[in-house]
């Protein structure tokens, strides 16, 4: 039921936003050189701990927490390819965020191309925002059931998106997890359109987290 209603409501996402999302494009690109999309690899859901009582697959050399996926979103920084693969947490006022870039993360227009994940199957619209493999690795052993967001699809928004805005210390992921937390418990396809109301003025007047 819950995938039924992710397909079903990216798909007309997408159908409603594909003017928005070629502007968003066209301005991307004339705004700065370098690609329109912005890839990244990031952590997703955690299938081994869906089957209670199944024994484990062989483990890899390196437990990632989750299954690896590439995130889409509209590039909103300066394109530096010797960056590329640096794994650093988002800053409020990031001097590599475009003018273009700036207006899209305040409205979290950016994030339109992530329609295109949940249509994949890697997230879900609602669910706790997935983080890249490095910093995951760091959380995991800093912040007590860090771990357990896994449980669930990652999302383009969350419990925690709409409650609370860019982290700036350690303590603001601790509350943020708090919120995941307590999503992944109570976790039900009513929540999730709940969730999806409380974002639309998040959107519209550019509150809340990324």
């Amino acid at each position: 039921m819950r995938r039924g209603i992710n397909v079903v409501a990216s798909l007309v996402l997408i159908v409603v936003t594909s003017p928005l999302m070629l502007l968003a494009a066209i301005a991307v690109k004339l705004s700065s050189p370098g690609p329109v999309l912005y890839r990244q690899k990031r952590v997703g859901l955690d299938r081994r701990q869906d089957q209670p009582g199944v024994p484990p697959h062989p483990r890899r050399k390196r437990d990632m927490g989750g299954r690896i996926f590439e995130i889409l979103k509209f590039r909103t920084m300066t394109h530096r390819p010797e960056e590329q693969d640096r794994q650093v947490w988002a800053e409020v006022n990031d001097p590599r965020v475009t003018r273009v870039g700036r207006v899209l993360r305040n409205y979290r227009l950016d994030e339109l191309p992530q329609l295109f994940n949940v249509l994949k199957g890697d997230m879900n619209l609602v669910g706790p925002r997935p983080e890249q493999p490095e910093i995951f690795q760091k959380l995991r052993g800093e912040i007590d059931g860090y771990q357990v967001r896994q449980r669930v699809l990652p999302g383009i928004t969350g419990l925690a998106q709409v409650h609370l805005r860019y982290d700036q210390c350690l303590d603001d992921v601790r509350e943020k997890v708090c919120l995941d937390l307590k999503y992944v418990e109570q976790s039900s396809p009513l929540e999730d359109l709940r969730i999806m109301a409380r974002t639309v003025p998040v959107v519209i007047f550019g509150q809340g987290s990324q």
